[in-house]
């Protein structure tokens, strides 16, 4: 996809310096949306170091537009970095240490309904290095998994694109984020978002 054009502008790499590399959004001139369980140490099992966390705004190849370091985490309600675990809580809130220029995207106030249409990119395991989209893809519907809401879609991802955002396009032809992408199946178009409104609640 290209990043310069919206709303692949307002996404990036997060990365940590032990390796771990997943996908963020813009959300906020120092605040990045992304999946908790890419915040994750490998070997202890708890969340790394705010400040080892980078974020690379418009990432392609080894250059990118802003990078910030992380000043601060925060992740959803209940979240165990042992288990990665529930996924409905499997989010994270980066307020960044400087401000990025960057144009943010807005939160979906609701859940995608069935069947509308959506949009999912990432810095996935098949290309690290560019943005790759899924342009064509639809919300299949909600679904509750230990108690917490998600949504079940079918866009295509791999690994890498954790972290991403679940775009849809409100009326007005502004794109928003619906959801962060947790969970892909490999090898079909199907997988598992925290719905954007849950990190309002």
């Amino acid at each position: 996809m290209d990043a310069e054009a919206p709303p692949w502008a307002s996404l990036g790499r997060v990365q940590t310096e032990l390796g771990g590399r997943c996908t963020g959004t813009l959300i906020g001139p120092r605040t990045v949306l992304t999946a908790a369980h890419c915040l994750v140490a490998p070997r202890t099992g708890a969340l790394v170091r705010p400040s080892s966390v980078h974020f690379l705004l418009g990432y392609r190849q080894g250059t990118w537009k802003a990078t910030s370091r992380a000043a601060s985490v925060r992740t959803g309600p209940g979240f165990d970095p042992r288990t990665r675990l529930p996924r409905g809580a499997d989010w994270a809130i980066l307020t960044l240490e400087s401000s990025i220029s960057g144009t943010p995207l807005a939160l979906l106030e609701d859940d995608p309904a069935p069947h509308l249409p959506l949009a999912l990119g990432g810095y996935q395991q098949d290309r690290p290095e560019v943005l790759l989209a899924d342009t064509a893809c639809r919300a299949v519907g909600p679904a509750v998994l230990d108690g917490l809401r998600l949504i079940a879609h079918a866009c295509a991802a791999t690994r890498g694109a954790s972290g991403a955002p679940l775009l849809a396009q409100r009326p007005d032809g502004d794109w928003a984020v619906a959801g962060v992408s947790v969970a892909a199946a490999v090898g079909t178009a199907r997988g598992l978002a925290v719905p954007a409104r849950s990190l309002r609640d």
